[in-house]
């Protein structure tokens, strides 16, 4: 379903863009593809680097080979015994251990991701797609050398801090809704496009991450890499030789690459500028839409990223095999969230649609909290079932309440934050995990849970206030475009 809107529009906006010089037959407008491989190839790897880790660990623990069987990971459910201490400790090991390679990687993948995010307005979108994919190329290279070599894990410092030197994720879904935001000039259109885009992401995640487990048990870390750093090749020629940009590059950017200077310069004045020039009241919207994007991002990053500790531990002591079947069924969150987003938009406005989602994520954290069954611990999607549809949503009205030449500038801003929230919400959620998982380990879900007051605060403020009973309307798809006649 996904694939055949997906092409459709690919189609319909080519050759759209006004500020695009004459488009070259020979390439397409089709970002839909690159989306689809770079994250089956991330999501593949994703959770193998953190299983990776935490084999190791626990070889190091108990100098012995890790133990895996067809049914269930091996843990120790005596509490009286020594050895449940010492799982519990390669459980905290392993979980401040990502939290330093997570912080490892976040400075310069946040720099770079607001940089070449920020710069696609004036040197096109491109350039955010292909770093991020050369960095993931260079990392799988690194993994399967530490695989075949058994490097130590220090290295992985290292592979995270030059993943982050070419923008990582970030930068990459920066471009990609830039891009997207590019070609899809019907605002009414916009909000199920970058839904679309989201549910490939859901979709392909799910998948990869349900064939992790297989490729592991199948043909071992080594050639999983290996797998995934031959995706990434595809995808750069693909992006370099078969994608058109969106962005017209004047032939004296071409000639005279601008210095250093220069470019930091301009893409800290086109952000400096989207602020500036903008009516004190849409000023307001943009930054109290970011802050929610944030908060929200913070708690539902943060809570979903302990999954596969969680599931590690006793009592549920899951397997890759299971793991990949946990990862997988978000699947059907991406699928039951994209059409929330398309059915809802047509009776209620954004805002009421990110409320719905917020209220799903918070009914399954709450319910994972609790989770000592497989069956319950699977069951923990159905509450969830909407929960992505806030991320999307807050996206597009970001987008829709700034101007054409301003898109790359607000991505480049929602890009940083991404980075930013996402680090110290792994950071944050990782520590309180390793400190309350002797003792309650779905403590940390019932904590992120609670932490969705935040953003439904502000939501309620712009709900009850009478700014917003002035100011709603620009929330509304039709009259978006009036924003600039209206607020001058």
């Amino acid at each position: 379903m996904f694939s055949f809107h997906a092409v459709s529009n690919c189609v319909l906006f080519c050759g759209a863009q006004d500020k695009t010089p004459k488009p070259d037959m020979r390439k397409i407008l089709c970002v839909e593809p690159v989306i689809f491989i770079y994250t089956f190839a991330t999501y593949l790897t994703s959770p193998l680097v953190q299983q990776f880790i935490y084999r190791r660990l626990w070889e190091e623990e108990y100098n012995s080979t890790f133990i895996s069987n067809s049914n269930a990971s091996y843990c120790e459910q005596n509490k009286s015994n020594p050895t449940y201490i010492k799982q519990k400790e390669v459980q905290e090991k392993a979980s401040v251990f990502t939290m330093q390679l997570d912080l490892t990687g976040a400075v310069p993948s946040l720099i770079v991701a607001f940089v070449i995010v920020a710069n696609g307005d004036r040197q096109g979108r491109k350039r955010s797609l292909v770093l991020p994919s050369m960095g993931a190329l260079i990392a799988n290279i690194c993994l399967t050398a530490m695989s075949y070599f058994s490097l130590s894990l220090s290295v992985l410092f290292a592979v995270a801090f030059i993943t982050g030197l070419f923008g990582s994720m970030a930068a990459f879904l920066g471009g990609g809704f830039a891009f997207i935001a590019d070609v899809c000039h019907d605002e009414k259109q916009k909000t199920t496009r970058i839904a679309v885009v989201d549910l490939i992401f859901g979709i392909v995640s799910g998948l990869a991450g349900l064939s992790s487990g297989y490729f592991l048990r199948g043909i071992g870390f080594m050639w999983t890499f290996v797998t995934a750093s031959l995706l990434h090749v595809i995808n750069i020629i693909y992006i370099i030789f078969l994608l058109e940009d969106t962005v017209g590059v004047s032939e004296l950017q071409h000639q005279a690459p601008a210095s250093y200077k220069e470019v930091l310069r301009e893409t800290f004045s086109g952000v400096y500028m989207l602020f500036k020039t903008a009516p004190y009241k849409k000023r307001i919207l943009i930054i109290v839409l970011l802050f929610t994007f944030m908060t929200y991002l913070f708690t539902a990053f943060g809570g979903s990223s302990l999954f596969t500790l969680y599931e590690l531990d006793e009592p549920l002591c899951w397997n890759e095999l299971y793991i990949g079947y946990g990862a997988a069924a978000f699947t059907s969150v991406s699928l039951t969230s994209f059409l929330g987003v398309y059915l809802f938009s047509k009776c209620l406005k954004d805002i009421y649609i990110v409320f719905i989602g917020i209220f799903s994520y918070i009914g399954g954290m709450v319910m994972a909290a609790f989770a000592k069954t497989t069956l319950l611990m699977f069951l923990v999607r159905v509450p969830s079932l909407l929960y992505i549809m806030p991320i999307p949503v807050l996206r597009s009205m970001l987008s829709k309440v700034v101007l054409p030449g301003e898109q790359g500038a607000v991505f480049a801003c929602i890009a940083c934050l991404e980075v930013l929230t996402g680090t110290i919400s792994l950071s944050v959620f990782n520590i309180i995990y390793a400190a309350t998982v002797a003792w309650f380990s779905g403590f940390s879900f019932l904590l992120s849970a609670g932490f969705c007051i935040i953003p439904l605060s502000v939501l309620c403020w712009l709900l009850c206030t009478r700014w917003n009973e002035e100011d709603l309307a620009l929330l509304v798809p039709e009259e978006v475009s009036s924003i600039e006649s209206v607020d001058s």
